[in-house]
């Protein structure tokens, strides 16, 4: 799978500065693999996720990685490899823009290598200036899933400008599917059956915040008389206008400290 963006610093190319992360060895992916399997022996499922994410940091020429599952209204993140890193992952949300989106919306990795300046700057402004104010400077989103299927993303944040060889490029993947899989494994159960026994869905450990966005989302329905999707573009839009994360705002309503009033 090739990526859909090939800027400066694109695999093939220069790779650019390397980030402050791991990934200062080159590596094959018979050692890549080495390196996923010593990062996640011994997690329980739900842990396996959040190892992932700091194996990627341990590969590649990168400071942080967040995982994200495709969802109606906004990304679902399930894990980071840092509170930085979360953070991250939520401004994309928030904003419903930036690489992670553009990836689920192709299915292919979709490479922003350098956020300061030029065709990436110009392609998401706002994510851009938003991620270059929290110290980004290029994003790397890989999608989970097939290329049937996309069900989510791998995002991958850099303190430097600069793109992925080849090699690193196939190590991503590889880290990407692995996350795919280990995914797909957690346990299930029928929904019904699992609040019935007071137990919570399969998600719900790892997804503790978007539970908390749609909870406020339901609350500014009641107050607006509007439906969901108003209700979250309202959420975000409030977050946006005052420059925090959806999340922020989510909680916030939960809390009573933030209503909303019909115009």
């Amino acid at each position: 799978m090739r990526p859909r963006d090939d800027p400066q610093g694109a695999p093939g190319g220069d790779p650019g500065p390397r980030g402050t992360g791991g990934g200062d060895l080159d590596l094959d992916g018979a050692r890549a693999a080495d390196v996923i399997a010593r990062g996640v022996r011994g997690a329980e499922p739900g842990q396996v996720p959040g190892r992932l994410c700091e194996v990627a940091v341990e590969l590649l020429p990168v400071t942080g990685a967040s995982v994200s599952l495709r969802s109606d209204g906004m990304p679902v993140r399930l894990s980071a490899s840092s509170p930085h890193a979360a953070h991250l992952a939520e401004i994309q949300a928030t904003l419903g823009d930036g690489p992670c989106q553009s990836a689920l919306e192709a299915g292919e990795p979709v490479l922003a290598c350098d956020l300061t300046t030029g065709r990436d700057a110009g392609r998401w402004p706002v994510f851009a200036q938003q991620a270059t104010a929290a110290g980004v400077r290029a994003v790397y989103a890989v999608p989970l899933g097939s290329d049937a299927v996309c069900v989510g993303t791998l995002d991958l944040y850099r303190d430097s400008p600069g793109g992925l060889t080849d090699r690193q490029l196939h190590v991503a993947l590889l880290v990407a599917g692995v996350m795919t899989v280990a995914l797909m494994a957690l346990p299930r159960e029928d929904e019904d059956e699992a609040e019935a026994r007071g137990g919570e869905r399969w998600l719900s450990g790892l997804a503790a915040d978007h539970h908390e966005v749609y909870q406020a989302v339901g609350m500014i329905m009641a107050q607006l008389g509007v439906g969901a999707d108003d209700a979250l573009a309202r959420l975000r839009g409030d977050a946006f206008a005052r420059g925090c994360t959806a999340l922020d705002v989510a909680r916030d309503v939960i809390a009573h400290r933030r209503r909303f009033d019909r115009d």
